[in-house]
Formats: structure tokens, C-alpha cells, sequence
């Protein structure tokens, strides 16, 4: 597949690549390089879609959102790379930050090696603006393409979460909702509160060996505001975080305790492997949790999709085959394992029934998303029965390669398995 590179790279410092002025644009599937300053900038810009585009080597921010631009979203970017010569201070992945307005949305983006932060909400000007991220990873934030680090004025954090400092005021809010994100092997911290007096609010997100501290969130907050950490993981780095903190089922907190065994695999160097066909992050096995972690089925429904008796901790919910059973199911309450599997276009999901009852048989992706009802709340005689699916979502569209998750609900228990489409 080809796609579009916008190389820029000819351009004079301080020039912009592209400076977008206007709303309900879609840009989808570019390639911007090398420009004078920032890759693209949102300037008094609302309701745009930036998707599955990429950028990188630029001589500031990769993506910036400036002048009160609001409701933009930014879907399956990538932005890495950047970095602002000579005194490497300023090029973030993705800067929603200074005159930023509200409502902006980032999910399934990925900022790694940017020379000063992965995600930058630092305010000037913006004050009370509410931005939020939905499963993104930033890794590696504070040095420069080949390894080096280009000094203290780097900051280095992964999710920089706003606030200002005493050049204008350190009194701003920026709001920032965090669900099912990464951080990971920064120079700083991976999740940094950086002054912001605003609410805070992380689900399930993870911190793995961030060089000075996982999370750090500890100024008092504003009156009115709050500070809320559940379902989140930590691993190698430091956890500080004001009593303020609103906190429920965290790694760090009693009964859980971490080490390398609760992961299938700590290899980061596969985190910058390609998307998937369809734009979506990459399959792969890092922070996921081993079958047999305690970490799993440890958490607290927040109102997001999950398998098992509970949200597991962390970014990424597992998806064993397991059996939820409260009371005394018949052991003829059965999902049974899809055939063919892996399959292409289409397969065989059958369940038994031990007594006749309504039942609910829906499709989720890797992401716990539900992709389909195959059978919604319908009243099924007890015994044997069989559905087709056809690889197509609720609108009838095909979906893409990857690990799905079907899951049998009735009111007396669920049971969840997995299946693998593989598309030609």
C-alpha cells in the first residue's frame, strides 16, 4: 500500500508543514517529514479528523493544537523523532497544550523518542480546556534519534498532563482523561502531573520503567478538583501521588504485588511495529498479563468493556477462556471453542443450554470494543446451538485481521473465547 510522504524537510527553520485553519477536515493516511517547526498545527481549528497519518523528524511538535482549537480527533497517529535544534526543548509528539481549547480526543496514538515530551497539555493562555486519551503508548521521550540525550531542558516525560509555571501562571487546569494508556522507558515520568492544579483521572493505565517515576501527581489540586487512579499498574518505578488521590484496586496498592512473571513479555522493542491493516496499534505482548497474575480479574467496573468476573489492572485486558459461574451453573452451560479457527471468511461459534433461557452471543475486538451481537438477549430452548459469523461488523463491513473475543451472557453466567481471523 502506498501512502502519501509530505517531506518538508527543504523548509527554513520555524516554518510549519501544514497550518490547518478551518473545521470538519479529514485528513487520513499522510506521511509529514522534516518541517521547519511543527508537522501540523491546528490553529483556531474544531472538529477535525487526523487519521492514521505519521509524523516524524520534524523541528518541533509532530501535531499541535493551538488558539482554542476544540472537538478535534486524532485517531491511529503515529508521531516520533521530533526534535528542535539547538536547544531541544520544545518538539513533543502530540502537543495539545499553550492557547489549546477543549474537547480534543486522541485514540490509539503512539509518540516515541521525541525529544522533549510524548503528549505536552503544558497551558499559556488556556485555562479549564478538558483533553482526553484513549489507548496510547509513549515510550522513550527525552532523547534524540540516535540514543543521545540532548540535556535537563529534554524534558522527558511520557504523558505531560498540563499545568502552567511562573512564567504566566501556575494556577491552570487542564483537565486530562487518561483510559487504557502506556508509559514506558521515558528519561522523566510517564505519567506527569507538571504543575496542573485541574482533575485527573487515569483507568487502567500502566507505568513500566520510567526513569524517574512511573507516576507523579502530587501538588494539591485546585478547590473542587480531583485526582482519580483505579484499575492502574505499575511496574519498575517509582508511584507518588498525593493523599488527595482518589484511589481504588491499583498495583501498588494492598493485596496486589508486581514482578516480571505477571507479564507475558517486558521486549519493548517491538512497540514500534506496524499497525495493523485497518490502522489499528499493533498485536503484541508487552505489559499484557500472564494467565496466571493476580492482576487479572483484580479491578473495579468502571463501565468499560471486560471479560471475567472483573476489569483486570493495567492497559490491556486479558482474554483467557474462562468460565464465570455464580451459583450453581450445570456444567452443560457451555461455550465451546469456534471451528474453523483461525478462520477466513467465516466461522462456527456453538453453546449449549441447560435449561431454556435468553442468552446474548457478542463479538468484541482486542481492544474489548464490541464489534457485533450474533445473538442479542434472544430466548433459546435448552441444548445444542450453533451461530455462523461472517467476519462482518454491525454495519456489515468486513473487519480486519487480528484476535477476537466472543463472549455467551446469560442471566446466570457468561463464558468468553477467543478466535483468530486471518484475512487474505
Amino acid at each position: 500500500e502506498e501512502v502519501p510522504l509530505l517531506d518538508f524537510s527543504g523548509q527554513s527553520f520555524g516554518s510549519k508543514g501544514i497550518s490547518l485553519r478551518a473545521n470538519y477536515w479529514h485528513f487520513i493516511g499522510l506521511q509529514i517529514k522534516g518541517a521547519g517547526d511543527n508537522g501540523m498545527e491546528i490553529n483556531f481549528g474544531s472538529n477535525n479528523i487526523i487519521e492514521r497519518c505519521q509524523f516524524y523528524e520534524n523541528r518541533d511538535t509532530g501535531l499541535q493544537l493551538s488558539n482554542g482549537s476544540e472537538d478535534n480527533r486524532i485517531l491511529n497517529c503515529d508521531s516520533y523523532y521530533n526534535a528542535d535544534p539547538p536547544d531541544y526543548g520544545d518538539a513533543d509528539g502530540f502537543a495539545p497544550k499553550l492557547t489549546v481549547g477543549s474537547g480534543n480526543y486522541f485514540y490509539g496514538c503512539r509518540a516515541w523518542v521525541n525529544c522533549d515530551d510524548g503528549w505536552d497539555g503544558y497551558l499559556r493562555g488556556a485555562d479549564d480546556v478538558t483533553t482526553t486519551l484513549e489507548n496510547c503508548w509513549t515510550w522513550g521521550n527525552g532523547y534524540l534519534k540516535d540514543g543521545t540525550d540532548p540535556g535537563p531542558q529534554a524534558n522527558g516525560n511520557g504523558f505531560k498532563m498540563g499545568g502552567g509555571d511562573n512564567s504566566n501562571s501556575d494556577l491552570l487546569m487542564h483537565h486530562m482523561v487518561l483510559i487504557n494508556s502506556v508509559a514506558f522507558s521515558n528519561k522523566n515520568k510517564g505519567f506527569d502531573q507538571n504543575n496542573n492544579v485541574g482533575s485527573m483521572t487515569l483507568y487502567n493505565c500502566t507505568g513500566y520503567d520510567n526513569l524517574t517515576a512511573n507516576y507523579r501527581i502530587q501538588r494539591t489540586l485546585n478547590p473542587g478538583q480531583t485526582l482519580t487512579v483505579k484499575n492502574s499498574a505499575s511496574y519498575q518505578g517509582l508511584v507518588q501521588l498525593g493523599s488527595f488521590a482518589v484511589q481504588e484496586t491499583n498495583s501498588w496498592l494492598a493485596p496486589f504485588s508486581v514482578t516480571a512473571d505477571d507479564f507475558l513479555s517486558l521486549d519493548t522493542s517491538f512497540a514500534d511495529a506496524p499497525r495493523q491493516p485497518d490502522g489499528s496499534l499493533p498485536e503484541i505482548e508487552l505489559l499484557h498479563l500472564a494467565e496466571d497474575s493476580d492482576l487479572i480479574d483484580g479491578g473495579v467496573d468502571l463501565g468499560y468493556p471486560y471479560f471475567g468476573m472483573a476489569p483486570d489492572l493495567g492497559a490491556f485486558e486479558s482474554n483467557y477462556v474462562t468460565a464465570i459461574e455464580p451459583g450453581n451453573i450445570p456444567g452443560d452451560f457451555q461455550l465451546f471453542q469456534n471451528y474453523p479457527n483461525p478462520f477466513n471468511p467465516s466461522t462456527r461459534i456453538a453453546y449449549s443450554l441447560a435449561k431454556a433461557e435468553r442468552v446474548t452471543l457478542a463479538v468484541f475486538n482486542a481492544l474489548g470494543r464490541e464489534v457485533v451481537k450474533l445473538v442479542d438477549n434472544a430466548p433459546q430452548s435448552a441444548g445444542r446451538h450453533t451461530v455462523d459469523w461472517n467476519g462482518r461488523d454491525a454495519t456489515g463491513l468486513p473487519v480486519s485481521s487480528g484476535v477476537y473475543f466472543y463472549r455467551l451472557t446469560s442471566a446466570r453466567g457468561m463464558s468468553n473465547a477467543r478466535m483468530m481471523l486471518l484475512v487474505k
